[in-house]
């Protein structure tokens, strides 16, 4: 009775349509194969390869050992479940989550904004990025490097004709190359005792060391939790590259083109959902199964398998030594690496550290523009003639600017400035857990919707992310800011 009633309506009964217009009712296209449909994931797992993989989680483990790494295990599954919930009302719908979000409540738009931009508007990765080459080459001006690789990512990002497109390749390039950086890493620079560590660390399951290490504040461990995987808004961003893909209903929905060279479209991408027929929901369990497969294979294998290895790896040449501060500690990571497996090592450790820090660079900017223009679209710009890839340039380049006149204040403490993108990034994964849960719940046809273990699984996601950010907010919120 429920598909019936349903099927005579024009438009979902479900999304409320009190802030932004009422969704109309399209039949949801045939899944593709998975490998058409690789990219999504890649594009995110690339993205957080600077920041937990390669900073953070290899830091906390050179301090506090590897007790402690059951809990980036955990993360970067709860971030796996996380992304589906956002994949789920994209594939429904063709909005991106925070679209849906906004039709709760609309002031989340530019709320959102702030929650993206203000994490990641710190050039910390573009530093970290100019930083490790300087390691390679020696004495350079760091400030001067992370300048040029900013206002490189800003041509690449508005200069490509489909900028999706180019994003995947550049991201797909970078997996695959990391993929066999870590098979290297593995055979050659970590230890059997080490790995051994490792799985004993698991007996401490459930405890994190606060206040053990000098270094290692709640800040830091917050953001290492949020920072497992993707991080803050970049797993919203998972909406807005599924939607380029043509995912789901996604397909109804205009890809960004170049601002300078592609065709502009000046429509704002509301969505549209699907009846839910059993021809409809036959299509919906096939596009399910495909996401969660693409999900699966990149950012959750992958990303656990990044954060791991290079923990590992720093806690092998690291641990029970002075490490010292900000990215000391990479540097002599590097030197170790250089004496105890080969110099080529040493230099290939930072060589990856500097493509991977520009890699999240990249990703980071590219998906803060998206959801900016997104949402500036659909929402102060419903009328203007301003299409969503200018917003999206706008938006690249505000990022380049902003990013190049901090590093004029902060220009030798990438690691703080890690510190605080992840540590805000936390809180504002707490925020979004919550109401992925409400969106998923009401939004969506019974059928679809969120529910059973994974429902208690977001909810968990809510305990989790709540956890670390009241740890953050009472005990450092003062250092943040």
């Amino acid at each position: 009775m429920a598909t019936a009633e349903v099927d005579e309506r024009t438009t979902s009964p479900f999304i409320p349509d009190r802030v932004l217009p009422a969704v109309p009712l399209k039949d949801l296209p045939e899944a593709p194969p998975l490998r058409k449909v690789l990219g999504p994931g890649i594009i995110l797992v690339a993205t957080a390869l600077g920041s937990g993989e390669y900073v953070i989680w290899p830091f906390v483990a050179s301090n506090l050992g590897l007790t402690v790494l059951w809990a980036a295990v955990v993360a970067v599954a709860i971030q796996f479940f996380i992304n589906m919930e956002v994949e789920r009302y994209t594939l429904a719908t063709g909005e991106t989550a925070i679209t849906g979000f906004t039709r709760m409540w609309k002031p989340w738009w530019f709320m959102f904004i702030a929650m993206a931009m203000i994490p990641n508007v710190w050039p910390g990765f573009a530093t970290g990025a100019a930083t490790c080459l300087s390691f390679v080459v020696g004495d350079m001006d760091v400030r001067l490097v992370a300048v040029l690789g900013l206002i490189a990512i800003g041509i690449t990002l508005t200069a490509s004709p489909v900028v999706y497109q180019t994003v995947e390749k550049l991201q797909t390039v970078i997996i695959v190359g990391v993929v066999i950086w870590l098979g290297i890493a593995i055979a050659v620079g970590t230890t059997q005792d080490a790995w051994g560590d490792f799985v004993s660390g698991f007996g401490s399951f459930g405890s994190i060391p606060f206040g053990e290490d000098e270094a290692v504040t709640a800040a830091v461990i917050a953001g290492a939790i949020a920072f497992a995987g993707s991080g803050g808004c970049g797993n919203l961003a998972v909406s807005n590259w599924v939607r380029d893909k043509g995912m789901g209903m996604g397909h109804y929905i205009p890809r960004i083109t170049s601002p300078l060279t592609g065709e502009q479209n000046a429509i704002p991408s509301t969505g549209t959902t699907f009846p839910p027929t059993e021809e409809n929901l036959a299509r919906w369990k096939r596009w399910w199964k495909v996401a969660n497969i693409e999900q699966a294979v990149t950012f959750w294998l992958i990303g656990t398998a990044g954060i791991v290895v290079l923990s590992v790896l720093a806690y092998s040449v690291l641990f029970g030594q002075e490490t010292g501060e900000d990215f000391d500690f990479i540097q002599r990571e590097g030197e170790l690496l250089k004496e105890t497996v080969a110099p080529w090592f040493g230099t290939l450790f930072w060589m990856a550290g500097f493509f991977k820090l520009l890699s999240t660079t990249l990703g980071n900017f590219d998906y803060v523009s998206r959801i900016t223009a997104d949402v500036v679209k659909i929402h102060p710009a419903r009328e203007s003639n301003l299409s969503e890839s200018r917003i999206y340039g706008f938006s690249v380049w505000f990022l380049v600017i902003v990013g190049i006149a901090i590093l004029f204040v902060f220009t030798e403490q990438p690691l703080l400035l890690l510190v605080i993108s992840s540590s805000l990034s936390a809180i504002v994964m707490f925020i979004y857990s919550m109401l992925l849960i409400r969106m998923n719940r009401s939004f969506l046809p019974e059928m679809i919707r969120l529910g059973g273990v994974r429902l208690a699984i977001m909810a968990f996601a809510v305990i989790w992310f709540g956890y670390f950010s009241v740890r953050v907010i009472i005990e450092y919120g003062g250092q943040l800011f």
